[in-house]
């Protein structure tokens, strides 16, 4: 197969992937809210069957042993999983593109497998959320992984050549002026300790959504009432637990979950101040012109999250917003991630 062609399927599978990958992010995060991770209490399949029809129609029978799903969960959950399952199959077709056409090399075999192992090791972190009754380390690393899966399909669309937003780097306009290089390394730089402290909010996140966090602080800017609540930091921050108990619905006390929410908060402030540093300066450097749309998406991303999130907790946490806080982070990364490849070198 032509170089062109192999580079034109791969990055036409990246972008879908992306898409993919967004709306199993997404869903997860509906599935989670809505009480439905425990609806197929078993994996892959729903109580033994493929879809949930099977186990419904057993329990209408009244056949032996039958369980009686919920069948709105149980719908939700499958959903979820199939779109994964999907994606799956996407990045291994990717994979096999890579590996084909690895004399061209429109990207590197190492990264393509890479990105196999990690959809491998989110489907074994899906298994572990429902055998392991939602322990919130495993559902948080589950988001992380998930988020890492949609960033480095998205970083692959991004390399890939005449992908528009990120194969052009900003290497030739930079250098052009004098003190470019220096520009574009400080942006980098920049771009990066945003990544990192975006990639901690994220993880924050998920532990504030697993443990039932969320709702700790019904108020802002205060919470309970007061600028500083009693929080216990100390149990807020034990990652592991009994992995024979049901997390659904939290288990650890209100002042560990005080202390989560505010941990937050904090991050998210954290990471604010990072991403708009990175974004600002980048604007302000004549020689990174060609960064601009990118920073512009940074900052219009992030400014969307806070809404969101302000709005989320002073309406009482309706779950149309909760999942959109969710899509918000995911949109947050994607656009930072372009940040930091518009000052990556060549």
């Amino acid at each position: 197969m032509p170089a062109i062609s192999v580079t034109r399927w791969m990055r036409r599978l990246a972008l879908a992937g992306v898409l993919l990958a967004l709306v199993v992010v997404v869903l997860g995060a509906y599935v989670r809210l809505t009480a439905a991770g425990l609806g197929c209490p078993d994996w892959p399949g729903c109580y033994g069957h493929l879809t949930p029809s099977g186990a419904l129609a057993d329990a209408a029978q009244g056949a032996p042993g039958a369980a009686q799903p919920d069948a709105g969960k149980a719908w939700r959950e499958m959903i979820h999983r199939y779109a994964a399952g999907t994606l799956a199959l996407l990045i291994v077709a990717l994979a096999a593109l890579a590996i084909a056409a690895r004399r061209q090399r429109p990207v590197s075999v190492t990264f393509a497998l890479t990105l196999l192992a990690t959809v491998i090791v989110q489907a074994i972190l899906g298994m572990l959320t429902v055998t392991w009754q939602l322990k919130p380390l495993i559902v948080t690393l589950h988001l992380v992984v998930g988020m890492t899966t949609l960033g480095m399909l998205w970083w692959l669309a991004l390399s890939l050549p005449t992908s528009s937003w990120g194969a052009t780097s900003l290497g030739g306009a930079g250098r052009s002026l004098r003190g470019g290089a220096a520009y574009i390394a400080s942006a980098h730089h920049l771009a990066l300790l945003g990544l990192v402290a975006l990639a901690l909010q994220i993880a924050l996140g998920g532990w504030t959504s697993s443990n039932y966090a969320a709702i700790a602080c019904p108020d802002f800017p205060t919470c309970q009432g007061s600028v500083w609540p009693h929080a216990d930091f100390r149990d807020a921050l034990v990652l592991w637990h009994s992995a024979n108990v049901d997390y659904e619905g939290g288990l650890l006390p209100t002042g560990a979950r005080i202390a989560i929410h505010l941990i937050h908060r904090f991050g998210a402030l954290i990471a604010a101040a990072a991403l708009t540093l990175a974004a600002v300066y980048t604007l302000r450097q004549r020689g990174l012109w060609h960064a601009r749309a990118r920073a512009w998406a940074v900052l219009g991303a992030l400014a969307l999250q806070l809404l969101i999130g302000v709005s989320m907790v002073l309406r009482g946490f309706p779950l149309w917003l909760a999942t959109a806080h969710t899509a918000g982070a995911a949109l947050l990364l994607l656009a930072t991630l372009a940040l930091v490849r518009s000052s990556s070198a060549r």
